[in-house]
């Protein structure tokens, strides 16, 4: 058994090593995997150069320390593999990912089984090896390590779109081909018969299960997160359990692939977590995890790399021609993805077009790393393989990641650069140029008050202020010889705008001030705004903005089942949800016109401002009426909801009030946890229960018409009478149709659309009686204005609730002669009009 001790001063001396390497690295301006792996080969390499050189014993024995660590490929996937993952999970913006999710699968998914498959029949005539070990051969070197590619991408500002691509592959990539090499391996375990379609079957149970059962698992952490009461150290906690559990359950138990599992988790914990986690907190849990996969993702890599040299101890002539072959046929089966598949998918419009440009970039930046080499680690220790297919396996595979890694990795710098993918966009640049613009100057101010105050001589002020001004001269004279038009400005100031409301959905988050599954819609809608002003400008964002009052899937079946099968809870939940949306809306939109006219005016001229102003003001009277169709039928909610809405509020500034006194020196620590332990109504206010109103005598009571009864006769009535709630623009009866109810507008309005004219109906008037008392079809449409609540009569209870009511029976007689007089003058008229 090793000594712990020492393997624990072995992993010390590896940390060290690895926060050296970081800056070293950056001064270098090498991808860091780079240089960990130039580290590790030396450490790895070490040994031999000691035993060439025939140094004393004591030295050999140092220079085995490193070499001889217990560490098995065991080791790396059940230790590091699920913090990599779940990391690489949780750091995706998978709202942004959807938008290419059509290219990612195909880069990723079908990119994974095309390489092995190319790789596979590409070495199979000349290795010497079986054909299922060349394709094991194949689903090892299929991942990737993009950390590099991804931190060169961000340090050249490389396109947005490239490195989600690079990202969004590398994500699922890895995971497919962990799973599609566990396949494998399997298969040749059991000394079963290389069978595609088993192979396939197999893979994709394995991959899609996995997915499943990562879903579930992340649903249930965020189910569990409510419960730790807003505790990052908790749900820190409980993200860490996750990753390991889900790969150990799945993995195990269910026996399905546990990569895809902690993967799936994670991207479920990053698409909703959000809104369930509050932002400081989502923050912490953040940092955390990017902090554990750099630790985990170097030490990786210098392990797997000290063994490099233990790989190649007999690379000889043939080995060159193998790796010379698998280098092409990799590259070419990424070429085959790029420019043949990828093309399919922009034809039938599932993904928008991806530049050539684009496309080189991606393949040169398909570097293999660590998990390439852990896998090969895998295959060495595996005894169901023979000695030759273990050394076939570890030494191209480590070839092949030294290739990529010394070649493409030193290379793709100067690659992006001559494909011209290391500028910004006209769009970017402008909106770059602009925010630069406003921090200079308001730095510039700045040093003039401070030197004001201090008195300090007016040279050494202009000195300071004077690269400030200089860059603020060049930028106004770029924007002056790159001007964009008019239309693409208000584009990037409408991103802008989409920008900062998702910031405000977020401190609205903070503040406790919406309901989770409210600052999950928000955060989709702001989304929505901003890539809705990407794609179209100003009719996009518009277009967008307009979506988000239209009724969601959600709640069209919840009004289908209420319908249908008179489910009244699911309907008033959905109601409850579309009042906060509306009502929280409204908030962000006016912060946004604030936002637009004491920022943006500092980023834009005055006429473009004035066209976002337009914009936001109509968004906010489109809110507003939508907002207010609710408010009449449910003011009492409301006025519950502005009441929550402010103590929230109040209770922020309260907190916000006593961390500043803190910060500031001004109350000692033990009094500021006093304070807020103190806090009032420290927990988040409950939203109020919705209830629709449908109660018949209540409703009942609105009615005019009835008032005249008794209270045995209102009894009566009450038996005969169902309520009827109604959405905006819903046809209530359709023009031709035979007339088999009455209805009595308890709440709302409705409108009569006739063929010459259109009435207006609102509260304690009724609708519908003209066809039964006519016995004839219905002849015209009626349609909600607003929500209504209604009172329904069916035809055999409005005749028998006449004959019972003569008082009734007389003032509807009345009514409804009265309209078929309009209707027969409108009739008259129209006749005239078409004579003439």
């Amino acid at each position: 058994m090793p000594d712990i001790a020492f393997v624990l001063i072995v992993i010390t001396v590896l940390l060290v090593v690895v926060g050296l390497c970081q800056p070293l690295a950056a001064y270098l301006k090498v991808p860091t995997p780079v240089l960990l792996g130039v580290v590790g080969l030396l450490l790895g390499g070490f040994p031999a150069l000691v035993a060439h050189l025939g140094w004393p014993h004591e030295t050999e024995a140092f220079s085995d320390v490193f070499v001889k660590l217990p560490v098995s490929s065991g080791t790396f996937i059940y230790i590091f593999l699920p913090l990599l993952v779940f990391e690489a999970g949780i750091a995706t913006d998978v709202r942004r990912m959807l938008q290419d999710a059509a290219p990612i699968l195909l880069l990723a998914v079908v990119a994974t089984l095309i390489s092995t498959a190319v790789v596979g029949l590409a070495l199979w005539p000349i290795a010497g090896a079986s054909l299922a070990v060349c394709l094991l051969l194949g689903a090892v070197v299929s991942t990737t390590d993009p950390a590099a590619v991804i931190a060169i991408f961000r340090d050249i500002g490389a396109p947005a779109r490239l490195t989600r691509l690079v990202e969004g592959e590398a994500l699922l990539n890895d995971a497919a081909a962990i799973a599609l090499f566990a396949v494998l391996l399997g298969m040749i375990g059991a000394a079963r018969e290389l069978h595609i379609g088993a192979g396939l079957k197999e893979f994709f149970t394995s991959f899609i299960g996995g997915g499943l059962v990562g879903a579930l698992a992340g649903r249930a952490l965020l189910a569990i997160i409510p419960s730790v009461r807003d505790d990052r150290l908790a749900e820190a906690t409980l993200t860490v359990a996750l990753a390991y559990g889900g790969f150990v359950a799945a993995e195990r138990l269910l026996h399905v692939s546990g990569v895809v599992a902690v993967l799936a988790s994670a991207l479920t914990v990053s698409a909703l977590g959000r809104s369930r986690i509050a932002p400081d907190n989502w923050s912490f849990v953040a940092n955390l995890w990017d902090q554990i996969a750099f630790w985990a993702r170097s030490l990786i890599f210098i392990l797997a790399s000290i063994l490099v040299p233990r790989f190649l101890g007999e690379f000889d002539a043939h080995d060159v021609l193998l790796l010379a072959v698998l280098i092409g046929a990799a590259f070419a089966a990424r070429a085959l993805v790029l420019f043949v598949l990828m093309p399919l998918l922009e034809l039938v419009k599932l993904t928008e077009p991806i530049s050539s440009a684009y496309k080189y970039a991606i393949i040169w930046g398909g570097l293999r790393g660590a998990l390439t080499l852990v896998l090969a680690l895998g295959v060495t220790e595996n005894a169901a393989l023979d000695v030759r297919s273990q050394r076939f396996v570890a030494v191209l595979a480590t070839g092949f990641v030294l290739f990529t890694l010394f070649v493409n990795g030193t290379s793709l710098r100067t690659v992006i650069a001559m494909l011209g993918l290391h500028r910004l966009s006209p769009r970017n640049q402008v909106l770059r140029d602009r925010v630069l613009a406003m921090a200079y100057a308001e730095v510039a101010d700045s040093i003039r008050r401070m030197a004001q105050y201090h008195g300090l001589a007016h040279g050494s002020v202009e000195r300071a202020i004077e690269p400030y001004q200089t860059w603020i001269a060049a930028a106004d004279a770029r924007d002056e010889a790159e001007r964009l038009s008019e239309r693409e400005r208000l584009a990037v100031a409408l991103v802008a705008l989409g920008d900062q409301e998702r910031v405000l959905v977020l401190e609205a988050r903070a503040g406790q001030i919406a309901s989770q599954a409210i600052v999950q819609v928000l955060l989709r809608n702001a989304d929505a705004l901003v890539e809705g002003a990407r794609a179209e400008g100003r009719l996009g964002y518009q277009r967008a903005a307009a979506a988000m009052l239209s009724f969601p899937l959600a709640f069209r079946v919840a009004y289908f089942l209420y319908r249908h099968l008179e489910v009244q809870r699911f309907l008033a939940d959905r109601l409850a949800d579309r009042v906060e949306l509306l009502l929280v809306t409204r908030l962000l939109v006016d912060r946004l016109v604030s936002f637009n006219d004491e920022r943006l005016a500092t980023l834009f001229d005055e006429r473009l401002t004035g066209l976002t102003r337009e914009i936001l003001k109509q968004r906010r009277g489109k809110v507003g009426d939508a907002l207010d169709a609710l408010r009449r039928q449910y003011p009492d909610y409301l006025a519950a909801l502005e009441i929550r809405f402010l103590r929230q509020s109040a209770l922020r500034q309260e907190k916000g009030r006593y961390q500043a006194l803190f910060e500031e020196g001004l109350i000692p620590q033990e009094l500021y946890e006093d304070l807020q332990r103190g806090i009032l109504g420290n927990r988040a206010e409950r939203r109020p229960r919705f209830e629709i109103g449908l109660d018949i005598h209540r409703l009942i009571e609105r009615l005019d018409i009835l008032s005249g009864l008794d209270e045995r006769q209102l009894g009566r009535v009450a038996r005969l009478l169902r309520p009827r709630f109604t959405v905006p623009n819903e046809r209530i009866i359709r023009r031709g149709d035979q007339g088999d109810a009455v209805f009595f507008i308890a709440s709302g309005a409705v409108e009569v659309r006739l063929p010459a004219r259109r009435v207006r109906l609102g509260t304690g008037e009724f609708f519908g009686e003209m066809a039964i008392l006519s016995g004839g079809p219905r002849q015209a449409d009626v349609v909600s204005l607003t929500y209504c609540r209604l009172l329904l009569l069916r035809r055999t209870d409005f005749e028998r609730f006449l004959a019972a009511n003569p008082d009734v029976k007389g003032e509807i007689n009345r009514i409804a002669e009265a309209r078929l007089s309009l209707n027969q003058e409108d009739a008259e008229r129209t006749a005239e009009s078409v004579s003439d």
